[in-house]
């Protein structure tokens, strides 16, 4: 289980600029007409044209894009009645969510009322703003009144995912939880611990999929919910059994479903037994569940479970929910999200579940039998596949409904604009730490005697995405971790001056190696106390899956002993190193930008090898230019010369890559540019490039560190490509989220290397 210490916690949320939020201009505001256009006099003709027709106001404003995401504080988490501003965090969070898996804009609004009638006319109040409003984290039973009647006044698509979120994603569960044991909704009995909002409206949501009233049991707090009780609203009541039952015992007694919306450790093991043959358990309290799934599943091997953690099979996530459901309702201007909407989500969601599952996602979560059936339902919350199967879904529904005030009339370009929206979104690194979770590995740091190798060595273990060999002095490690207050204790740590006989080992075995490449016995004990040749040789002798070095040296330094002592891959003549630039349009692919100064034509083809093979490691299809300062000869000179020779040479070597040449930087990368003015070249139709290639190192190193200081671009990397096993030199002064990219990279391409030898 993912342990957060509560100062890294802290230091997140209030390194500059304070919160997880801003503000982004979408247009030019860097000259006076810009700004006259922006604002006054220009801005006065959208006014005008707003208040002429209001429906404008789509077509002039974000609003069609921009969701409130509101609570009031009175039930966050698990945390309860925290108030409006201690909920800030929550709801900031829920904003970066809907904007990492939709592409969908937010503002977070706390509002100080507790009294219902004053939180809806505030609320109701807001309409002219948004698009749609998520309603977060208000308590039972205000909640029920506080959705009905804000849907009742508003023309805009509203929900409260607390409420509707676990009921879809958890409904999707059921519908094919029932059809793998060969039961009927319409069949089953269900018992359900909690009466909270979740639970009401998961019942709701059941019914409507056909569940039947008279086969439902609810407990809460204070026992079962039955007609004798005075103490509950309406909503609730409407729960309320006939059946002469008091205890959560009697009431499992042969029961298909046990629906768990309350708290942890509620379901003793022993109540298992007396449910159906195949009972399906949905035991959803975070993080501690109503019964542990190991127990669960030991105590009834023919179970079937979902829980809401990740480290589970079947997690019930309302990630796979609200962001594509507001997605779709905003893209047709809905006036709500109504039943028919969440029940589209719901087929979506569970049809979905039975495709076959791509290879990003199997690599994602480590795991290739993810398939239809017991421990898969419902689909996971990577799948880049969700928006364009949930979102068309609930659009299609609002159209059908009568929900909907604008038309989607071309589905294809629809689901292409949908992609568009993601860019960086794609989660890349999200697919790669998860398949790094899925199978740690060894992953041994040179220079463990500096405060960011050990503290991204200690999230490394605590994510459970490496196992961390710490190079180093060990008192000075164990100073700088007890200064820092780091726990390495998952960590193994080698002093290398400690270690004589594995020493003399290692220098016998380079000596064997570089005998003949002037490197003598002396030598290679004179080397092996310099830990960049001890942590290589510790991954050639398969002591360690992988090796970081780089943080503190420069590159050239740090990457001779590993060529030294582990060499390139077969067939590769030199290695090459990439940058993933994460960016709102990306994610991008660079290379070659640290290690070939000035290549050849014919290395360059090497290089734009390497670099497509690595840009399909990521899960991305590489369409790669050649970059020069001439478009396709429009320019004299040696650099355009030799990157059009090697376009010649890698489109002959590499006949099925999308790959075209020489080009300009901007011509490469604006799809509307190719077609006006090169409609002949490949990369036109594939809508540009997303790899390129510079003809030196000085172009590349440039332009990815431009990108990085003042173009708002994440950049991963440098990503080392042709070595035979895995190496992984990082940026001087990289940071600690940097290093962390790095390894979590290195140990999936540990896993990769080790699955291609047959390990």
């Amino acid at each position: 289980m993912l342990k957060i210490n509560k100062q890294d916690a802290l230091d997140y949320h209030s390194q500059s600029p304070a919160g997880k939020i801003e503000v982004v201009p979408t247009k030019p505001v860097s000259t006076q007409l810009d700004l006259a256009l922006a604002y006054s006099p220009g801005v006065a003709e959208p006014c005008l044209a707003i208040a002429q027709n209001p429906d404008d106001v789509y077509k002039y404003t974000a609003k069609g894009n921009l969701v409130a995401v509101i609570s009031n504080g009175t039930a966050v988490l698990g945390l309860g009645n925290i108030g409006p501003a201690a909920s800030k965090p929550v709801m900031e969070g829920k904003g970066v969510l809907f904007k990492k898996f939709a592409g969908i804009d937010c503002f977070d609004i706390e509002i100080d009322a507790t009294d219902p009638d004053e939180f809806i006319r505030i609320v109701k109040a807001l309409e002219p703003t948004f698009g749609g409003i998520n309603l977060e984290d208000i308590k039972a039973p205000e909640c029920f009144r506080i959705e009905t009647e804000l849907r009742d006044k508003m023309n805009i698509p509203l929900m409260h995912d607390d409420q509707h979120g676990t009921a879809i994603i958890s409904s999707a569960a059921l519908l094919n939880g029932l059809e793998v044991v060969g039961k009927r909704i319409e069949d089953i009995k269900l018992v359900v611990s909690g009466a909270g909002a979740a639970a009401i409206s998961c019942l709701r949501l059941y019914l409507a999929l056909g569940l039947q009233l008279e086969n439902v049991v609810v407990f809460d707090k204070d026992g079962v919910i039955n007609a004798s009780r005075t103490d509950l609203a309406p909503l609730q009541m409407h729960f309320a059994t006939s059946r002469p039952v008091s205890t959560l015992a009697e009431a499992m007694e042969g029961a298909d479903v046990f629906l768990g919306l309350s708290a942890a450790n509620v379901l003793p093991a022993e109540l298992l037994l007396k449910m159906a043959d195949n009972p399906i358990v949905f035991a959803l309290a975070n993080p501690t569940p109503e019964i542990a799934y190991e127990l669960a599943l030991a105590t009834r091997p023919d179970l079937i479970m979902a829980t809401g953690r990740s480290d589970h099979p079947n997690q019930v996530n309302n990630v796979l929910g609200f962001p594509y459901i507001f997605r779709g309702a905003l893209d047709v201007r809905a006036t709500e999200i109504n039943e028919a909407m969440k029940l589209a989500a719901v087929r979506a969601l569970s049809d979905l579940a039975k495709e076959p599952v791509p290879d990003m996602v199997n690599r994602a979560y480590g795991d290739n039998t993810l398939a239809f059936g017991r421990t898969y339902l419902i689909p996971k919350p990577l799948d880049p596949r969700l928006i364009t199967t949930v979102s068309p879904a609930v659009a299609r529904a609002a159209m059908e409904s009568g929900s909907a005030r604008r038309n989607i009339e071309d589905w294809t370009a629809y689901e292409d604009e949908l992609r568009g929206r993601l860019g960086v979104n794609q989660k890349l690194m999200n697919r790669i730490t998860s398949a790094a979770r899925a199978n740690p590995k060894r992953v041994v740091f040179a220079e463990a005697d500096n405060y960011k190798i050990l503290k991204a060595a200690q999230i490394l273990f605590d994510e459970g995405i490496a196992v961390p060999i710490l190079l180093g002095n060990r008192k000075k490690l164990e100073t700088i971790a007890q200064a820092n207050n780091l726990d390495l204790h998952g960590c193994q740590i080698i002093d290398i001056l400690e270690e004589d006989a594995k020493r003399e080992e290692y220098a016998n075995l380079l000596y064997q190696k570089r005998q003949r490449r002037g490197i003598t016995l002396y030598e290679g004990r004179r080397l092996l106390r310099e830990r960049n040749y001890y942590g290589s040789m510790m991954l050639e002798t398969g002591e360690a899956d992988a090796f970081i070095t780089g943080l503190t040296k420069d590159y050239g330094k740090s990457i001779v002993p590993s060529l030294q002592v582990i060499g390139v891959e077969e067939g590769v003549k030199r290695v090459a190193s990439m940058y993933i630039i994460q960016h709102k349009k990306g994610p991008f692919f660079f290379a070659d930008t640290t290690v070939n100064i000035d290549p050849t034509a014919e290395e360059m083809v090497d290089i734009i090898g390497l670099t497509a093979e690595a840009v399909r490691f990521f899960d991305a299809e590489p369409r790669v230019a050649v970059i020069s300062y001439s478009n396709f000869g429009s320019n004299p000179g040696e650099l355009p010369d030799k990157a059009r020779r090697a376009t010649e040479l890698a489109k002959k070597r590499y006949p099925e890559l999308i790959l075209d040449g020489e080009m300009q930087a901007n011509t490469a990368l604006n799809p509307d540019l190719l077609r006006e003015q090169y409609p002949f070249s490949e990369l036109a139709e594939k809508g540009g490039a997303n790899t390129l290639i510079f003809p030196n190192v000085i172009s590349g190193n440039i332009a990815y560190k431009v990108l990085q200081e003042i173009g708002g671009a994440e950049v991963i990397g440098p990503v080392l490509m042709g070595m035979r096993k895995p190496v992984h030199i990082l940026q001087l002064g990289a940071s600690v989220r940097e290093i962390v990219n790095m390894a979590s990279i290195a140990v999936v391409d540990a896993q990769q290397s080790q699955t291609n030898r047959g390990l």
